[in-house]
């Protein structure tokens, strides 16, 4: 079915839908033209009784990949084969998405570009912003899940493996992120705003399942997570455990820590990773070097702290303080 011609919801109700494939448009919220953002939502109910699982993606407009695995999730589920329900809500912020940016842009001119990831759920009397996502908590997502799956990237200019962020005080969320298989998970407790924190806080399991590099098509990552995330549905009990498609086997022990520390520019100028994303370092190796504007070497940068290459980045346009190589260890 078209976009255009899916039915127009103002709230998801789930309990009065038949088990079946159901695509609706979610009237979100007027814009400045008076015409309505509207987001896609899928909903797969299954043919059997089972939890509810609630996949957003595009939260930040410019991370395409998790977008891509939604949607490619989506192609593959068969509701006659499963238990319980699965919602997707493939493009939660198409004002960032059509500016390629990983912010909402609201039409309000005293209000700057907003990370919707910093101020769920929203307020009812904010501005359009806040508007924005207390209609979207609200109507569309909260109490309709009993476990979250947030697919997200790294930001654009730079990557992440298949990664997540789980908090490991919640053992449904830390288990979810082990079924899935990646190549690295960080103890994570939370930010005040972020939509796995406030799944969390609402008694709702959640991950947070970063997918490759932001603005770019990464396909062999997208078919891993979406291995990945059928690994999660078998593991909640929602469908049988199915084939791995050759590449996508989940990581047997992914490397696991609970810190980060970010190597950023000191200087303006060309910086090119001196490690892969995956590579083991020791304190004082090699990460990154740059280059000024005729060439020459400008500034070597070296790991501060032994860790694991989490993230790098992949545009060499760097300017000061912006990331060359973030390291996943243990305090």
């Amino acid at each position: 079915m078209p976009f255009h011609s899916a039915p127009l919801i103002q709230r998801l109700m789930l309990d009065d839908l038949p088990a079946g494939r159901h695509p609706f448009r979610f009237d979100v919220l007027p814009n400045g033209l008076g015409q309505s953002w509207q987001v896609p939502v899928l909903v797969y109910r299954g043919a059997r009784p089972g939890p509810r699982v609630m996949i957003t993606a595009g939260v930040h407009g410019d991370e395409l990949n998790g977008v891509l695995t939604a949607q490619q999730l989506g192609r593959e589920l068969d509701p006659e084969q499963l238990a319980g329900t699965v919602i997707l809500v493939p493009g939660l912020n198409p004002s960032g998405m059509l500016a390629r940016h990983r912010d909402f842009f609201p039409g309000d001119p005293d209000c700057s570009s907003v990370n919707f990831n910093r101020i769920f759920p929203g307020r009812a009397e904010g501005n359009s912003a806040e508007r924005y996502l207390h209609r979207v908590w609200t109507q569309l997502l909260e109490g309709n899940a009993d476990y979250a799956l947030d697919l997200h990237t790294q930001t654009r200019g730079a990557r992440y493996p298949l990664f997540v962020f789980a908090d490991y005080r919640i053992p449904q969320a830390l288990a979810m992120a082990r079924a899935l298989g990646p190549d690295a998970i960080q103890d994570d407790p939370g930010e005040p705003g972020v939509l796995e924190t406030v799944w969390n806080q609402q008694g709702v399991p959640c991950i947070t399942i970063e997918v490759g590099g932001g603005s770019v098509a990464e396909p062999h990552t997208v078919q891993r997570a979406v291995a990945g995330l059928h690994r999660v549905l078998a593991h909640l009990g929602m469908t049988d455990a199915r084939a791995t498609p050759k590449g996508c086997e989940p990581v047997s022990v992914p490397m696991e820590g609970d810190v980060t520390t970010t190597v950023r520019a000191e200087l303006g100028g060309m910086a090119l990773p001196q490690v892969a994303l995956g590579q083991p370092v020791k304190e004082g190796d090699l990460v990154a070097i740059q280059y000024d504007a005729f060439g020459a070497e400008a500034r070597r940068y070296y790991a501060p702290v032994a860790g694991w290459v989490l993230s790098l980045n992949d545009d060499p346009l760097r300017e000061p303080g912006t990331l060359l190589v973030r390291l996943l260890h243990h305090k």
